[in-house]
């Protein structure tokens, strides 16, 4: 029996070891912070012990709403066979000819959070995840609902900057940092998420981190950092070690919002009454559930987001490409159109690849998903 024992437990520690070595030399994984970013990091008040925090209790996967993980866990096995679309999706083609030609501000949605964001001649885009699936092994995850891009990343022109939210595999992925890098003027995130960006082999010289409330004027924009509700990490070393925020761009005549990821809090009123109004809003209304509303919005709270911003144009985000949650791959869209008409809240709701020109009287609104 003592022989047993022993084996398991040199088993078991085997798979840790294994484990760690994985997730310290596995470049996808990122780097956590060492002590000139935690130096950094400390200066920070969102920062206490090594972690970054909202200001309220922010659960997780609490217990609300019939229970936690285990629930959770049951329902992902189940599954939903209308968590994805019966057929893949057809963006439209983008041509890179047409990119940086506007001296207005245009939107352009890639499915899920990835926007190319154009303001006053200024190309932009905003958490450029464009891999297969939101996972550091891009053949395990779930795969993006399209087969292909609006415009692969090869005949992208020239990014004069890449705006990061949080470091979380549906939003900042490995392969595509890799594939962008040489192609961006500047890399816009959070605190801690350079140390990430640096080790995938992009010049800490193209990297500015931010604390909530830090200012960037660039190419004639500036940007804020905001707060948001939620967490970061890439394995399960590194949770809260890296910061993650909304975002404020404020070109020459228009005022862009990006939610980033959020639970519904008081800070969307802080930021209206600081900031806004806003001519558009890019706010995430996907991959909710109650049982994790603290760091995901339900769609209705979407609308309620917007206007506490004092948002003109809402574009809903972070659905469209991949399954993250147990709802209706359709279900963000049509809760979030409801809630909008409402309100009197108005609402594009863009084609993968469609350009929504800000400040124009037509917008798309078609339902294209039905």
């Amino acid at each position: 029996m003592t022989l047993i024992v022993i084996d398991i437990a040199a088993i078991l520690v085997i798979l840790v070891a294994a484990a760690y070595l994985l997730m310290t030399l596995y470049p996808a994984f990122g780097r956590r912070a060492g002590k000139q970013e935690k130096a950094l990091n400390s200066r920070s008040l969102n920062y206490s012990k090594g972690k970054f925090a909202y200001p309220q209790m922010t659960e997780l996967f609490g217990e609300r709403a019939g229970g936690g993980g285990v629930s959770i866990l049951k329902d992902f096995i189940k599954g939903n066979p209308r968590s994805r679309p019966a057929e893949p999706l057809q963006p439209l083609p983008l041509l890179p000819a047409s990119i940086g030609q506007s001296p207005g501000t245009r939107v352009t949605w890639f499915g899920h959070s990835a926007v190319l964001l154009e303001m006053d001649g200024v190309t932009l885009f905003l958490d450029p995840m464009l891999g297969n699936a939101p996972s550091p092994f891009p053949f395990i995850g779930g795969r993006r609902y399209s087969r292909q891009l609006p415009l692969e990343i090869s005949l992208l022109p020239q990014i004069d900057a890449v705006v990061l939210s949080h470091d979380h595999y549906d939003h900042l992925d490995y392969g595509t940092i890799r594939k962008l890098k040489d192609k961006v003027g500047l890399f816009i995130v959070p605190l801690g998420v350079g140390a990430h960006l640096r080790r995938w082999g992009v010049s800490a010289e193209k990297i500015r981190e931010h604390d909530w409330g830090d200012e960037l004027a660039y190419a004639g924009l500036t940007f804020t950092s905001a707060p948001a509700r939620h967490f970061s990490g890439r394995s399960l070393l590194d949770r809260n070690t890296t910061l993650w925020c909304s975002w404020v761009i404020q070109g020459k005549n228009t005022k862009v919002f990006y939610s980033g990821d959020s639970g519904y809090g008081p800070h969307f009123a802080e930021i209206g009454r600081k900031y806004g109004p806003f001519d558009l809003t890019l706010m995430e209304c996907g991959q909710y559930d109650p049982r994790w509303a603290d760091i995901h919005m339900l769609p209705e709270q979407t609308v309620e987001a917007h206007l506490d911003v004092r948002g003109g144009l809402l574009i809903p985000v972070h659905w469209g490409a991949f399954t993250l949650s147990m709802h209706d791959w359709t279900d963000p869209v049509e809760r979030v159109a409801a809630a909008a008409a409402a309100k009197g809240v108005r609402l594009a709701t863009p084609r993968i690849g469609e350009t929504v020109v800000a400040g124009s009287a037509e917008y798309p609104a078609l339902p294209w998903w039905r």
